[in-house]
């Protein structure tokens, strides 16, 4: 039977209920997607997906029976073996779930991010003054939920007033770094895993390790203010430019947060130097 023919036989047999089962089937997927969208186990989905794939196309234009055998004998392992995989994701999806946490986003409390980056840098500016450190991280494509889950949740409005009474000396949730998702302050006190490259190096701090290792894991920017010396810094794709005032602070994050300019800055952080301020690499 020929394609067009096959395509119009089963136009043919659909009714109402046949619908109503494709749209239960594509609604689970999307769930499941979009309960995972924000945590690490997004990028290992992406790639199973693009094994099944690849192993279908090949098993579809060439007679393989070894490669065909091993495909089908692995299904049953796979189903077993998801699930252990993604354990520490499902059982958040859950939880969320549980809570309405993804209602909530889904009616639209998510502020400017023209308005989240000027509160940033109107609390960076006033903290480099009085030196005190900061580490605020910017979660982008890849989902931070990990590092999230590891501080005190606040999903709270991005101000310079909290973001100054957070990184006061002194204070509970100073000590920490603060992630920003989708416009609102997450989560404040969180744990980021140090840098690998630079685990040994004296030039910088713990603070400064943990800002360039936790974009060393994903594609997140970091920005970060000395408590020595009262240096601004930001840090993305394991590199970090340094010496940065405000105006330099807010131009940079307009152009990662804005789809225009984005790739000349990865490009500039990614090169050798970069005009305003000191490349560590």
């Amino acid at each position: 039977m020929a394609p067009v023919a096959q395509v119009t036989w089963l136009l043919q047999r659909l009714n109402w209920l046949s619908l109503l089962d494709i749209l239960l089937v594509a609604a689970i997927f999307y769930g499941l997607l979009a309960l995972l969208r924000r945590t690490q186990a997004v990028a290992v989905l992406r790639g199973l997906i693009i094994v099944a794939v690849l192993a279908a196309v090949l098993t579809s234009i060439a007679p393989l029976p070894a490669f065909t055998w091993l495909i089908r004998n692995s299904i049953p392992a796979l189903f077993v073996a998801i699930p252990v995989i993604f354990q520490p994701e499902l059982r958040r999806a859950l939880e969320r779930l549980g809570r309405a946490g993804p209602l909530s986003s889904w009616f639209g409390r998510e502020t400017s991010m023209e308005t989240v980056i000027d509160e940033v840098v109107e609390a960076t500016v006033r903290l480099a003054e009085k030196r005190e450190g900061a580490l605020i991280v910017f979660e982008r494509n890849t989902g931070l939920q990990d590092i999230i889950e590891t501080g005190v949740a606040l999903d709270a409005i991005v101000s310079r007033e909290l973001l100054l009474t957070i990184f006061f000396p002194n204070t509970a949730l100073h000590d920490q770094a603060v992630v920003i998702r989708g416009g609102r302050l997450a989560a404040a006190a969180c744990v980021l895993p140090l840098s690998e490259r630079l685990a040994t190096s004296h030039v910088l701090g713990t603070r400064h390790k943990a800002g360039i290792g936790v974009t060393e894991r994903s594609d997140a920017v970091a920005v970060i203010v000395s408590e020595e010396t009262g240096i601004i810094s930001i840090a993305h794709n394991g590199r970090m430019i340094r010496r940065l005032d405000g105006d330099r602070l807010r131009s940079i994050l307009y152009a990662f947060f804005a789809r225009s300019g984005e790739s000349t800055l990865a490009s500039r952080l990614r090169g050798p130097r970069s005009g305003g301020g000191a490349l560590v690499a």
